[in-house]
């Protein structure tokens, strides 16, 4: 399941092996959404999704992961290209690469949460809810 994308000096990477996890948790450590999260959930994510990393001569500069099933259903969560490299289409990049991914092709269900990224992922066909009373949370905020 490994791959690799090019553009430019840019690659796309599903390589676990390639992930810097000090990129990985030094950004999410100062999200609005994972800002709480401990270093050894994060490894724990990272371990049970399917990931995507973004490099410039080999140093990580984005990431993505999807929770999926393979089957049915995914979760695209903790989406990100470090400031330096925003604006330069990475973050459209990245989708693309995802969504036209030969083993998340045929998914059903797609679901994410954003505070701030709607126009973004408005491109790929996410919208609001369409039946909001269907769908359930359970939010523990103290962990």
């Amino acid at each position: 399941m490994k791959k690799n994308f090019r553009k430019g000096n840019f690659v796309i990477s599903t390589d676990k092996s390639k992930l810097d996890f000090k990129v990985i948790h030094g950004f999410l450590s100062s999200s609005y959404w994972a800002n709480k999260r401990q270093p050894e959930v994060t490894k724990r994510s990272i371990k049970n999704s399917f990931c995507f990393g973004i490099y410039k001569n080999k140093s990580q500069i984005g990431f993505a992961r999807v929770i999926t099933d393979y089957a049915t259903f995914a979760y695209l969560a903790d989406v990100f290209v470090i400031e330096e490299y925003r604006g330069r289409g990475l973050s459209k990049w990245l989708m693309e690469v995802i969504m036209n991914c030969k083993e998340l092709h045929d998914l059903r269900r797609w679901f994410l949460a954003t505070k701030d990224a709607h126009g973004l992922y408005e491109k790929f066909g996410f919208t609001s809810l369409k039946e909001p009373e269907k769908i359930m949370e359970m939010f523990r905020k103290d962990l």
